[in-house]
Formats: structure tokens, sequence, C-alpha cells
């Protein structure tokens, strides 16, 4: 368990005097009092499990300001505008009079990752419950000064009103340690009927920023004095710098100083095009020994197969009693993929009095800064980290290594603050990609066409190599006295790793769930949105497909019949009937229908998604025209950035389905660019897409940030099969392999 998050109290008390807290506590939070003595007391909900203070999570000064705090890093989900919105609800305060502090070792809890779709499930559910609790301390509060029954007593607007209309602002209730107290399990939340603020389709706080050119990113901060630096990459994996003349790029205009710990060699300079050249005239200085030996590209299937594996059975389920008629098999690949961050990985890093303050859009700014003290061999106090977003990432990219690229060389320019910024070649070359995967599926039919026997296999790599040690990040793997990698270890269940998803939703009477879990990692791999919840749905919904042809059947008729789970059930209801799905319906010539369904990790939201797709049976170029999803994620607390979630996992998806691969030879990345590693074109978004939210009020929240990203992609492959009549298997599906398909 992680150390509860004390904040700087002298800052919370600016302003307020000593109070003496004389209310019953049960009371304000409606604690159960009927639980037996011996029973284990119930632990307050989401993170505030770990960091139970009130004040970790919700700050209101003498002067009626308040502020709302998170331990996660917004990264474009919008959850910092949902938060203001809850934060907002449950106080009954203004959305505009709240302010939303996202990730930062100085200020708030330790959350550890922003990853699986757990933020608002996790800290907007303590933000719920902590707000909602400091409404009923305040209320409290004012009813002792009033002497006035709690009931009687209203919140509207950052105040509490009485009958007679006395009122009591936050600022005057709030003083002293009021809120430095340890959350309940239990919390008087609002009535969802009565909400005015969650609900609402608000527009987000940080799309204005980001339109209009704004300072949106870290890749934006320029603060006084700063330089720029560049980081000379090894050409390869394992490469060794043999020889490198420092001196004439010493002398290069603006050059500041050249930086070099083993094979880690950056330059900075008091300008970013100086620097950039200077980086580029020591590259060229720079000769290296090269020993990498990458796997066969083209091979990759017998390759990840016939690597050693940790073989372990997920899932079993046995009925003698169901007879199998027909047998399918069918094996579905995934290469690398690169996480594609439109804006290279950038971190502004500052060394001031002995303590390293960096800026950075990592996913986890404790274990980074973990990571980074490590490197420097610093105490954890000599270092912080604020999570400022970065352009572009949904995963482990660039960002952590751009943070310890930062501090290592900020080390060395005491006072001055360093801005550094990957190049793009680097990016595509050194960034942790997503794993490539190996599924293999064998089911059976019955006499009634449903499924009596289901067997799934999964290859992969471990599905997360993020910071918590310095080993994890390139600076550090690169230093004269080098960090170790850590070994690579499976992420255990029920959330998974490269196995999850792999259970499938769906009730057979038979079921076989094998995870091969592969440790030796050919190329840099980490975390990448979705982890192997992406290619394991693209494999079971494209299966579903294949039987429910096998089996004569509608494939939306053909998973209803197999799923029991009724919210599942409804949400491929709502799908099926937005896109206006009719059985035995045909597409136009040159165009076919798909469908597919999952819930994210079996235990987060729930998405169905149908498609439309038109290829061009010349060429082979696949087009989305529409889409149509439906979501269940639980209590609903904006709609418009739920619907961005799901636009956005439909969009992301479509580009790694049918374009996105890492490219390599024998020794070096050769995907270094848009050139070689293309994405997704403005001329390639589909005509519409529609969602449908089924909203749950007073249900806890459920993790949407991934829940669309498997489904679409099989989605879109059924609707590829349906329109050529041919099924593909390998990812990405793109214009050549499905023109090879057509052809053969």
């Amino acid at each position: 368990m992680n150390a509860p998050v004390i904040l700087d109290r002298r800052r919370v008390l600016v302003g307020g005097g000593a109070l003496i807290v004389s209310f019953s506590l049960s009371n304000a939070f409606a604690e159960d009092q009927s639980l037996p003595a011996a029973a284990a007391a119930p632990k307050p909900p989401g993170s505030l499990k770990e960091t139970p203070f009130l004040d970790s999570w919700i700050r209101i000064d003498a002067d009626g300001k308040i502020t709302a705090f998170t331990g996660k890093a917004e990264l474009g989900q919008g959850f910092k505008t949902a938060f203001q919105q809850i934060a907002a609800e449950q106080l009954d305060v203004p959305f505009a009079s709240l302010t939303v502090i996202t990730a930062d070792t100085g200020r708030t809890a330790n959350e550890g990752y922003t990853a699986g779709s757990h933020s608002t499930q996790d800290s907007g559910t303590a933000i719920l419950n902590a707000a909602a609790q400091v409404r009923a301390l305040l209320v409290a509060e004012a009813a002792r000064r009033l002497d006035v029954p709690e009931e009687n007593l209203r919140t509207e607007n950052a105040a509490v009103v009485s009958p007679d209309g006395q009122r009591l602002t936050y600022g005057e209730l709030v003083s002293g340690d009021m809120l430095h107290v340890e959350a309940q399990p239990k919390s008087k939340l609002k009535d969802p009927a009565t909400f005015k603020i969650m609900g609402q389709p608000v527009p987000r706080v940080d799309i204005p920023a980001k339109v209009t050119g704004g300072a949106a990113y870290v890749q934006d901060m320029r603060l006084p004095g700063m330089v720029h630096a560049r980081v000379v990459r090894p050409p390869s994996y394992g490469a060794q710098l043999t020889e490198c003349d420092l001196s004439a790029v010493e002398k290069l205009p603006g050059v500041v100083k050249v930086v070099r710990d083993g094979n880690f060699l950056a330059v900075v300079a008091k300008k970013e095009i100086q620097a950039v050249k200077a980086m580029r005239a020591l590259s060229a200085a720079a000769q290296w020994n090269e020993t990498a030996k990458l796997p066969k590209q083209d091979d990759l299937l017998h390759v990840l197969t016939s690597l050693p594996s940790q073989d372990s059975t997920i899932f079993q389920q046995s009925n003698p009693s169901a007879v199998s008629q027909k047998t399918l098999e069918a094996t579905y690949t995934r290469p690398y993929q690169s996480h594609g961050s439109i804006g290279p990985s950038c971190a502004v890093a500052h060394s001031v009095d002995g303590v390293m303050t960096v800026w950075t859009h990592t996913q986890g700014v404790y274990p980074d800064r973990q990571g980074i003290a490590e490197m420097l061999r610093v105490p954890l106090q000599s270092v912080r980290l604020i999570h400022t977003e970065g352009s572009g990432c949904y995963g482990h990219n660039g960002a952590d290594d751009a943070a310890a690229d930062a501090a290592l060389i900020a080390r060395e320019l005491p006072g001055v603050p360093v801005r550094v910024q990957w190049m793009r070649e680097q990016e595509h070359s050194w960034e942790p990609y997503g794993p490539a995967m190996v599924t293999k599926l064998k089911a059976s039919l019955d006499a009634d066409g449903a499924i009596a026997d289901w067997n799934f296999e999964v290859w992969s790599n471990t599905h997360s190599m993020r910071p918590g040690g310095a080993g994890s990040m390139l600076a550090a793997q690169h230093m004269a006295q080098p960090f170790a990698v850590p070994p690579p270890k499976p992420l255990p269940l029920p959330e998974g790793g490269g196995d999850r998803n792999a259970i499938p939703i769906y009730k057979f009477p038979n079921a076989h769930v094998v995870h091969h879990f592969i440790p030796e990692m050919p190329l840099r791999i980490s975390a990448m949105r979705g982890l192997g919840a992406y290619h394991n749905v693209f494999s079971i919904e494209s299966f579903m497909d294949e039987l429910a042809v096998a089996a004569g059947a509608d494939p939306v008729e053909f998973r209803l019949k197999h799923l029991e789970d009724p919210r599942g059930r409804e949400v491929v209801a709502k799908a099926a009937e937005g896109f206006g799905w009719r059985k035995e319906q045909k597409a136009p010539r040159g165009r076919g229908y798909g469908f597919a369904f999952a819930r994210y990790k079996n235990l987060a939201a729930y998405c169905a998604i149908a498609t439309e797709i038109e290829v061009n049976s010349e060429t082979g170029h696949p087009r989305l025209v529409r889409a149509v999803a439906a979501v269940d994620s639980g209590q609903m607390v904006n709609p418009d950035g739920l619907t961005n979630q799901i636009e956005g996992a439909i969009m992301q998806s479509m580009s790694w389905t049918l374009y996105e691969s890492v490219t390599f030879d024998d020794r070096r990345i050769t995907s270094i660019d848009w050139q070689t590693y293309p994405i997704l074109r403005f001329n390639s978004v589909p005509d519409s897409i529609d969602v449908h939210i089924i909203n749950r009020p007073g249900l806890p929240f459920l993790g949407s940030g991934e829940t669309g990203q498997g489904p679409a992609a099989a989605s879109i492959a059924n609707a590829i099969a349906n329109a050529t009549g041919k099924r593909l298997r390998n990812l990405p599906l793109t214009r050549k392999r499905i023109k090879d398909a057509i052809d053969a």
C-alpha cells in the first residue's frame, strides 16, 4: 500500500485559524453503526483506500477558492473536465469556480500509473466521495454554528443556507485541520436525479489551447533562461560508443555543453536550432560498435511461437455432455506497433538547490520519480515530477525516457532549465512498442449451431516495462555505470497483460484458454493502449464471425445466443439498432457490414461497434464509411467526453488495424518516419461515427478509455470479410493484403 500523501498544510492554512471539530463524524458521513464489532472495517472507495485524508483530494481556502487534486495524468481522455464536474456537483459549487490539479509528486496523491482505464473508476470515485464527505463536514459545521439541525440546511453556490436565509460560505466554514480527516467508507452522495453538472455535456477545459495554438503541451514550455538539448541515440540496440571527438562540436555557435556518460551522449545549446545542428554534428562524429540481431520481421508467427515461453492455463471449463459436430481453427497475428505520438517526446528539467524538478508527460509521476532518483543516486525527496500534457501518448512511449534525459543533462547545469525534445527518427526507433502477438483459436459447433467447445492460446511478451526503477529508462541503461533492464514479468489477472480479454465473456460448455508468456523481447516493448485486449478481442470477435458463418447464423444473433450478461446484451442490441442492422441484410456492392463486442478486461465498460466498409476491388483500398457504437460505462459524467473517447478509440484502432506496423532489418529499426510508418490521414476519416450511451445513474464508474479499440478492429475486419468474401487474420489489414486476398 502506498503511504498517504499529505499536502503542505501550511499552504492550506494560510488565512485560516484553528478549529476544534466537535461534531459527530458518524452522522456527517452516515456510517453504518450496525456492523458487527468483529467484522473487518470496510474501506473507503476508489483511491481513497490508499490515500484516505480528505485534504489530499479537496482543498478549500479561506477566500473560498476550491481545488480538487488527482494523482492521474490527463492524456487527452478529458477526465480533468469530468473530475471538475464530479467535484463541483458533489460540493454544490459552480463548475467554473473549481480548479483541478493533476499528477504532481509535490501536491497530489500517489495513484501510480494512469493506465488501464482506471482514472474515473479509481480517482474519479475518490473525488466523488471526498467531495461529498467534505460537503457533509461543512453542513455539520454550519449546523453547529447556526444551531440548526443538519437536515434543515441546504448547500448551493459554495455556501450552506439555513431555512431563514442565513448563509455561511465554504470559505467561512473551513479552517484549521478541518479537512485533514480520514475518509469514511460511506458517503452521503447526491441523488443523481438532482444532478445539475454531472451528466451534462460540459466543454472540455483542455481543448481551447490545443485548437488555437496556445501553450497546451510540455513541448510548448518556455522557462526564463531555458536552454535546449538534444540526445544522440545509438544506431541500434546494444550499440557501444567506441570513439567520439567532442572538441569540434563544443566550438559550434550557441553550444553550452556536451554531455557524455558512457553511451549517453547529448549536446546543450542556447537555441533549439543550434542544439539540432550540434546534435547532427555530434552524431556524425560518433562511432559505434553494433551487435544487435533482430528477428525476421516477415516470420513473426514462427519467431514468437518458437521462443521459450512460460505457459499457464488461465481458464478451464468442462461439460462432457456437449457434443461437437463441426470444428474450425484460425491463427491471428499482430505486429509490433508504435505509439506514433504526433509530438516527439519532451521534458523540461531544472536543478535548484539540490532539488531536481522535471516537467514531463509521463503517465506515472511517482514511479518515474523513483527511477530518476535511482539514476541520479539521490533521495526521493530531491526529485519532483510535475505532469504536463504531451502531444500524443496512450501508453508507455518515450515520455519517461525524455524525463530521464532531461534530468541527467540538467544535473550538469545547476540552476539552468533544460528542455529536451526527441527527433522524429528517435521517437520511432527507440520508444517501447506495443508487443507483437500470436493467437490460435479452435472451436466446435454442436447440432444447433451453438459453440460446444472453445480453445484459445495467446503468445506475447509482457505488456509493461514502465519505470519504477532506473533500468527501465534509456539514459540509465546507457550510462558508464549502467542500470540493468529489470526482468520482464507477466501482468496478473483479472486485468492481465498479453492475456487481457483472452478469457471470453461469452458462455461455452467447454473452454480452455492458455497464456504463453514470452520473457525474451527481441524489440523494446512496453504498454500500449489496451495492452493485449486489442489483439485478443480482434481475434475472438473475428472468430465469432467465422463461426457464425459456419453456423449459418446472423452475427448479432449468434453473439446474443452465447451472451448472458444483461448489460452486455443491451449494448449489443443498442449498437445493432443504431446501425439499422437486419438479419440476412446485404450490403451494397463493394461494401460490407461488420459487428463486434467486448467488455474491456471483462470488468470495465461495455462496447459494441457496427461498421460499414467500402473496398475498392481494383486496388484493395479499404475505407471506413460509417461506424455506430454503443457503450455502457456505468454512471455517466460527461456524455461529450465519453463520446470523444469512443470516437477516438475507433479512429485509433482503425489506424492500427489498417496501416500500422513497425519494420526492421536484422540490426536496425527501419520505420523511422511517417513515410515508413504510415498512420491514418484526414482523407480517411469516416463519413460518420455515432455513439449511443447507456447511462446507469447511481452505478459505479466503469473505465472506458480503452473499451473501443478491440471491438473496432474486429468490426472493421468483419466488414472487410463481408465485403470481399475473404478473411484476413494478420494485422494490419493493408491495401496490399486485401488486394492479394481478392486476387487469390
